[in-house]
């Protein structure tokens, strides 16, 4: 018994290998923007365009998460209606990281809550946007981080709901 028991107690304490987490296309949409925008200027996130107040906005990650929102406009809103006036959600990943969802256009399911692959409003252009899109942003202590997407995405590329952007 008591070496099952040291046998087991020596498995606590083997590292486990990070699980890999796909991040997907919340909605069927053109990857119009990546690290750099086409002026060159830094992006450091991935834009997906969509159908304004057509397509739904899911949950890009699977399992159970916390999903906070920040409702700045409450119209249906296509095609920007200036800076700081974007809809955001935003979930704590692991190591201080937050996957940030921006510009949507609020429904009944834009709410803070906690779920697995949920409905989180419909595609629309709040903010500073020339059109309908999701910018899906990665981040830790304010600086974008854009290792998840590279070499799976890129501009231009159409996703299906649900293909792989990138991996966390």
């Amino acid at each position: 018994m008591k070496k099952t028991l040291a046998a087991l107690a020596s498995l606590a304490l083997i590292p486990t290998a990070a699980v890999a987490l796909d991040v997907v296309a919340p909605h069927p949409g053109t990857v119009t923007a990546t690290t750099y925008y086409s002026s060159g200027a830094f992006h450091g996130a991935v834009d997906l365009s969509g159908n304004c107040g057509v397509d739904t906005l899911e949950a890009p990650i699977s399992g159970v998460r916390t999903w906070n929102f920040t409702i700045r406009t409450t119209g249906i809103v296509c095609n920007g209606n200036g800076s700081g006036n974007h809809n955001a959600v935003t979930t704590p990943l692991s190591d201080g990281r937050v996957l940030r969802l921006w510009h949507f256009i609020k429904t009944a399911a834009s709410y803070d809550k906690t779920c697995d692959r949920c409905q989180l409003g419909d595609v629309g252009g709040t903010g500073a946007v020339t059109g309908p899109n999701t910018h899906i942003q990665v981040d830790k202590n304010g600086t974008n981080i854009t290792s998840w997407y590279s070499g799976y995405t890129v501009k231009g590329e159409f996703l299906s709901r649900g293909e792989v952007v990138g991996v966390l």
